[in-house]
């Protein structure tokens, strides 16, 4: 409600320009979509003829939405919005300590503007092939990171101008012109975003990054994919009142911000780190034996061993080069296989040829640690499930007697079979397959009789001719 001029309103802005007041409750309002939006493209100037998808309800606890203005210039500017309100990117993690400048497309101008003044030898920076020691919180995205935060950055320019009323911020025309700029990297399943600076680009798809940096966002820095937003978007676009109130709603939300990285209070997986230029040779006399890793670790000049001093941020060192660092494969293999039966069949293979790894112990891992908890997980979901309105999403716990919505809408389940059944025949497959326990085994038939017994009704058996012969 407006405490200036007293009218309800569904949005934070009443239209007599005061901040609207939280009611106790939300009330159901009656809102002229058509009205509101000739409004919003009026205060922009902008925004006919474009296709602008929202959703369908609100989430949150006191319903509030986005002004209409903000998604007009998404619209506008192809890019998409996550449930707070922040437009992210998202890539697969990879640890770099070093880069050459040719690597990431750095010019010498522009890498001494950035504080890199000399190379990781302490030679000054005068050619493209040298290599910088990276800095903790800078970082190096995909050049398609880095065109579609050139995209943000123009919605960002026009929201602050045409909706704000202020000045363009960025005023990108290409990916170049973000380097230097800050960004957020933020998690899956965490809440706290970790301030960045883009250095450069890589053509591969992923985001190289100092080892401390993926460990402060809580990933163990090699595989696992987060996504970065721009700091500025972060900052005036995120907002709590768009997400649910229980605490998995709060999840993947920048609630707090980190802004410098302290080693000793990041994942101590990247304290396990060597920063050796060269082995010693007792760590090879060592591998001989089969000794315990405790008993080189003096020799190995760790990461651990730095925390608390000068030492813990630079002087890392490095045992091999190589000429380009993005001359691998340019995506992960977990995205260009299409079914879960390829993804699996493509770690086994790999494993077979990996004398180090038993393949036996990976299929027993991947199905205790994942198929199994995952089947087990959605069948108790199913059984315990409500079911919703297609028509006007209202969800219900029991099915009513009437076998419809109060609206009149059909209903319909919320977990469905497939995502019940998803892994059961990888699972059973791979378990004819390979020379796992018969403990697993037995899980296996247990969780399929389960499944099998709440899809399939015993009165009713499909034939084929083949059953009469």
């Amino acid at each position: 409600r407006c405490p200036r001029c007293n009218r309800k309103s569904v949005l934070a802005l009443c239209i007599c320009g005061a901040h609207t007041k939280i009611r106790d409750a939300p009330i159901t309002q009656e809102i002229n979509l058509e009205r509101e939006f000739r409004r919003a493209a009026r205060n922009l100037g902008d925004g006919n003829g474009l296709e602008i998808k929202g959703v369908k309800g609100m989430i949150s606890k006191h319903k509030t939405p986005e002004p209409l203005e903000k998604g007009i210039l998404r619209a506008k500017h192809e890019i998409f919005v996550f449930k707070d309100g922040t437009v992210r990117f998202d890539m697969t993690d990879v640890p770099a300590t070093h880069v050459r400048l040719s690597e990431i497309g750095l010019s010498i101008e522009k890498a001494k503007t950035l504080g890199y003044n000399h190379d990781h030898q302490g030679a000054p920076l005068v050619n493209m092939e040298q290599l910088i020691e990276l800095r903790p919180q800078d970082i190096t995205p995909s050049i398609k990171c880095g065109e579609y935060m050139v995209r943000v950055t123009q919605f960002m320019d026009d929201l602050l101008v045409k909706f704000y009323g202020q000045e363009a911020y960025y005023k990108a025309r290409e990916p170049e012109d973000l380097i230097g700029h800050l960004v957020m990297g933020l998690a899956p399943h965490t809440s706290g975003g970790v301030l960045a600076r883009i250095i450069g680009y890589t053509t591969a798809n992923v985001g190289y990054a100092h080892p401390f940096f993926h460990a402060a966002k809580r990933r163990n820095c090699d595989g696992d994919e987060d996504c970065v937003m721009l700091l500025l978007d972060g900052l005036i676009n995120f907002s709590r009142s768009y997400l649910p109130e229980s605490r998995g709603g709060l999840m993947d939300a920048p609630l707090v911000l980190t802004t410098r990285i302290n080693p000793d209070e990041i994942d101590k997986e990247a304290h396990n780190l060597d920063v050796l230029s060269r082995y010693p040779l007792e760590f090879y006399e060592a591998t001989q034996r089969y000794a315990h890793p405790k008993e080189v670790e003096p020799v190995m000049d760790l990461v651990a061993g730095r925390i608390g001093k000068e030492s813990q941020y630079e002087g890392f060192g490095f045992t091999h080069d190589t000429r380009d660092m993005g001359e691998g494969p340019p995506q992960s293999a977990y995205k260009t296989l299409a079914t879960m039966m390829d993804k699996m069949e493509g770690q086994l293979a790999l494993a077979a040829k990996i004398r180090a790894v038993d393949t036996d112990d990976v299929v027993a891992r991947v199905i205790s640690n994942h198929f199994l908890p995952d089947m087990i997980g959605n069948l108790k979901k199913f059984s315990q499930q409500q079911v919703r309105c297609t028509k006007c999403n209202r969800k219900y716990r029991r099915i009513p007697l009437a076998g419809r919505c109060v609206c009149g809408g059909n209903l319909t389940l919320t977990v469905h079979e497939g995502s019940v059944k998803k892994y059961l025949n990888v699972t059973k497959e791979i378990m004819e397959t390979y020379d796992i326990s018969n403990y697993t085994r037995q899980r296996i038939r247990l969780i399929d009789h389960a499944i099998c017994s709440l899809f399939e009704n015993d009165k009713v058996k499909e034939c084929t001719l083949e059953d009469f012969l």
